[in-house]
C-alpha cells in the first residue's frame, strides 16, 4: 500500500497561497498536526519511506517519527507554479478570471504532464518495494500521483482534495487499483 501523507498547515497553505519551492516552515499548528499523524500511524512499520525536499514535508515525516528512516525523493516535491508561486487563485482571478490550475497549468513553471511524470516515477519505485511505503509531500503532488495511480488522466487530480495533515491510502482492491482511504 502507498501512504500519502500531506505536510501540515504552513502560513501559505493557510492563505491559499500556491507553495511550490518556496520553502517555508509549518506553523505552531501544523506541527502539532505532524505530532498527530506521528499518533495516528502508531508507529507503523514501512518497508520505505519517502519524502519531498521541502522542510514542511520534512519536518513532517520527523515530527510524525519517520525522519531516520526517510530517504529524499525530488519527485515529490511539489508542482513548480512558475509565475503563480506565493499567489492565491483569487489574486490570479485579477488576471486570469477564468483560470483554472488543472486545466490551464501555469506560465514559467511545470505542466500537468511533467508533474504527472514525476509522480509516475514515484509510483515505479514504490511498487519495487515489499510492504508498505510512506510518501510525505505535497496536496498537487499528491492528488496528481492519486491519478496515476488509477489510471486517470493527471487533470482528474481536481476531484481529490486533500486537507493539510491529512492521511490518505493507495492499494488495491483484489487486482484493481483504488483508493482504501482517503484524506483522514
Amino acid at each position: 500500500m502507498l501512504w500519502l501523507i500531506r505536510h501540515g498547515e504552513t502560513e501559505w497553505s493557510l492563505s491559499g497561497a500556491h507553495t511550490g519551492r518556496t520553502d517555508i516552515p509549518l506553523t505552531p499548528a501544523g506541527e502539532e498536526s505532524a505530532r498527530a499523524i506521528g499518533a495516528e500511524l502508531a508507529g507503523h512499520k514501512f518497508a520505505m519511506v519517502l519524502t519531498s525536499p521541502r522542510q514542511r514535508a520534512m519536518r513532517t515525516c520527523e515530527l510524525a517519527g519517520y525522519g531516520d528512516q526517510a530517504q529524499v525523493d525530488p519527485n515529490l516535491a511539489e508542482w513548480n507554479y512558475g509565475d503563480y508561486e506565493g499567489r492565491t487563485t483569487d489574486q490570479i482571478h485579477v488576471e486570469r478570471p477564468d483560470w483554472f490550475l488543472f486545466r490551464d497549468g501555469v506560465p514559467g513553471g511545470e505542466t500537468i504532464g511533467q508533474v504527472a511524470a514525476r509522480a509516475l516515477d514515484v509510483i515505479d519505485r514504490a511498487v519495487q518495494v515489499e510492504g508498505d511505503v510512506a510518501l510525505f509531500a505535497h496536496g498537487h503532488i499528491l492528488r496528481i500521483l492519486t491519478a496515476c495511480w488509477l489510471g486517470l488522466p493527471p487533470e482528474d487530480a481536481k476531484m481529490f482534495v486533500l486537507g493539510t495533515g491529512g492521511i490518505s491510502m493507495l492499494g488495491y482492491e483484489r487486482e484493481t487499483r483504488a483508493i482504501l482511504r482517503w484524506n483522514s
